[in-house]
């Protein structure tokens, strides 16, 4: 194995190796078995593994749970295994526990907060995030038969006035895939601390409220409504910031942020031989039309309406299987 030499002088070159489930991206995961210990492996094709190790050290830093790294070479990583306790996993074989589990990764998001991001990320500007929805017009329209034409600009142009005019001004850490299956539970730590965090390689410095979004607007499951509700107000009221600021910045990114899911899903199955991501895209178009429906979205709901044909499974079916 192209790794072995890198396990041999970490000390695991004899650990027992079994490979994990891997995500949307290129990386592979390999948890490492030597006596009573266990750590992760990541391979990483793309060479980016410092971007991850430069974050980690930065969350450890401000208290929070992120893997300690062991070392790491362009394209491998040895790291802390935290656990199988994803939130996702607890929350379906407990679901008494989910709003605790939401109520612990608020609390996380308020804490970042009030720490200063790194300040060698890329900027989220409402101009950036903008730019960030071009997959739903090169990919989830032509996937449906669709031509974006001159609506995509006009769409880019319209929300990204919006975000302009609606989002806080202050800038924060952002995790971007902050969600369920990205989580995991560590009871045995206090606080903040009992959210083990992964997965957060591509973060920004943005805007608040971004993260919280990722958290209850899941691709992968539904939150329950009293989850939901209660998640929203605990972040009301722990991050200080009034309703009339949190919901019209809410169904904004939220807009963003599902538009260009969309459009990676769409990728991600047809370009990637990864047709399971079909699946979800019913759910993240629910969750648009729940931003659309909100006073804050007005200006632009014709036209996304008029542009996005609704994920139909007699749409989608036909396509997953050409």
């Amino acid at each position: 194995m192209i790794f072995d030499s890198f396990l041999d002088a970490n000390g695991w070159g004899d650990a027992r190796q079994e490979p994990l489930a891997g995500d949307a991206s290129s990386r592979r995961y390999i948890r490492l078995y030597s006596g009573e210990k266990r750590a992760i492996l990541m391979i990483d094709p793309q060479g980016d593994t410092a971007c991850f190790a430069h974050l980690a050290t930065h969350l450890r830093e401000v208290n929070l749970s992120a893997p300690e790294i062991y070392d790491h070479t362009s394209n491998l990583m040895l790291l802390e295994d935290l656990g199988d306790a994803q939130f996702a996993r607890v929350a379906k074989d407990q679901p008494d526990m989910e709003c605790t589990l939401y109520a612990a990764a608020t609390d996380v998001l308020c804490h970042l907060e009030t720490r200063l991001a790194p300040s060698d990320l890329t900027s989220a500007t409402p101009e950036h995030l903008g730019r960030m929805i071009e997959p739903a017009f090169t990919h989830y329209l032509p996937l449906l038969g669709q031509n974006a034409g001159a609506s995509a600009s006009e769409i880019q142009l319209r929300l990204t006035d919006l975000l302009s005019r609606h989002l806080p001004a202050d800038r924060v850490l952002v995790l971007r895939d902050y969600h369920a299956e990205n989580l995991i539970w560590l009871p045995d730590r206090d606080d903040v601390r009992r959210v083990g965090l992964l997965d957060f390689q591509d973060a920004l410095e943005g805007p608040p409220i971004y993260d919280l979004v990722s958290l209850l607007q899941d691709a992968r499951r539904d939150v329950s409504d009293n989850c939901y509700a209660d998640t929203l107000a605990r972040y009301i009221d722990q991050s200080g910031r009034s309703e009339s600021n949190v919901l019209p910045a809410f169904h904004l990114l939220g807009l963003q942020r599902n538009l260009r899911i969309l459009g990676i899903f769409a990728r991600l199955a047809m370009e990637q031989g990864k047709p399971s991501y079909l699946s979800l895209i019913p759910r993240v178009w629910r969750y648009i039309k729940t931003s659309l429906a909100a006073p804050i979205a007005r200006e632009v709901e014709p036209l996304i309406t008029d542009l996005f044909p609704e994920p139909t499974p007699e749409r989608l079916t036909p396509r997953a299987l050409s």
